[in-house]
């Protein structure tokens, strides 16, 4: 399979910079998974859309202000995305300008005040692209409130702001650890979450920190060839067991976010029962994948040529996402984190 089977033009100007006035005031294009039939509906329709009979799977990993600038000793500048902490209190980063930066070299990071916070050293070069930087001591969050920058996408031309700071997170996001945002969650408002909950419909929440394997692009040619990055996951006792008991009695599950989606397949035996605990997982999810959980998914618009674009076609079949994303296009919904949803649903 060619990666570039999965490339669709689309017009800049369909890439949301900001997120909608007001947090759920989204348009959500509904697909049926198995027909590709689809309708134009709105944000707010979503609790009266989900079949009944069903379970809602969320991830309440919260983005940490992890995009950081750094001075080097000849003053040139370098932007870091704080990826994972070893358990040597190193951290493992992506860096611009990757091929100029050399093991040794000494970066000083400062507030926005222009005072020194914490330096460090960049101690290794790893074959992924990612650096590990060394400091002296443990690294606490205060670091990231000093330094760091909500990690806005780069096609978000545009530099984060206070009010990113709240619409980048989801309205129950609590395990800090995200380098982006489970962005399906960003539509749902309390309110919406009450509509859920008042049909019957249980929530359960899993962690997934997102990381690069969520959203780098697909380099190589054959769809095969590309390696995913690791990102590490939990799926409490509480969930397994209800989710378990939910398939046991024929539930639907219905996943918010394609980081629910790579968690709930992650943790599932090949019977579909799902295993608590914390893991990492490379799973990628495209075209032939045989699904153990998952039934149907609420996600957003995903770029060209993308994991991402690949996982949602694995569920309702390329064709059916092709059409819909033509529609979709046509119709002048708004792309990607900051854009409107769509609702793969299995009847």
């Amino acid at each position: 399979m060619l990666t570039r089977e999965f490339y669709f033009d689309l017009p800049e100007e369909l890439i949301a910079q900001v997120p909608s006035d007001r947090r759920g005031d989204d348009r959500l294009l509904l697909l049926d998974r198995d027909t590709g039939v689809f309708e134009d509906t709105m944000m707010r329709d979503f609790p009266s859309l989900i079949p009944d009979n069903s379970v809602l799977v969320v991830n309440n990993s919260r983005v940490r202000k992890a995009r950081t600038y750094a001075v080097t000793e000849n003053g040139g500048s370098v932007e870091f995305l704080f990826l994972e902490e070893n358990e040597d209190h190193t951290w493992v980063c992506m860096c611009n300008r990757n091929k100029k930066q050399k093991e040794g070299r000494v970066y000083t990071f400062m507030d926005s005040d222009g005072n020194v916070v914490e330096k460090a050293v960049l101690t290794h070069k790893n074959d992924d692209g990612s650096v590990i930087l060394s400091f002296d001591h443990f690294l606490s969050e205060d670091f990231f409130t000093a330094c760091g920058h909500v990690p806005l996408p780069p096609y978000i031309k545009r530099e984060d702001t206070f009010a990113d700071e709240n619409r980048y997170q989801t309205v129950y996001s609590k395990n800090l650890g995200s380098v982006a945002s489970p962005t399906a969650g960003l539509h749902f408002t309390p309110e919406i979450l009450e509509e859920i909950r008042k049909r019957g419909i249980e929530i359960h929440e899993v962690t997934l920190h997102v990381g690069p394997g969520t959203f780098l692009p697909v380099r190589s040619e054959n769809v095969e060839d590309h390696h995913m990055h690791y990102e590490r996951y939990t799926v409490s006792e509480e969930t397994a067991a209800a989710l378990n008991e939910a398939k046991r009695n024929g539930k639907q599950i219905v996943a918010v976010g394609t980081t629910s989606v790579r968690t709930l397949e992650s943790a599932s035996d090949d019977t579909g029962v799902i295993k608590a605990g914390t893991g990492r997982t490379n799973i990628f999810i495209r075209p032939g994948y045989e699904w153990k959980v998952v039934d149907s998914l609420l996600t957003n618009f995903h770029t060209p040529e993308s994991t991402l674009l690949m996982l949602v076609s694995a569920l309702a079949g390329k064709d059916h996402i092709m059409s819909a994303y033509e529609h979709a296009i046509k119709e002048r919904y708004r792309f990607f984190s900051y854009g409107d949803a769509m609702f793969i649903r299995r009847k």
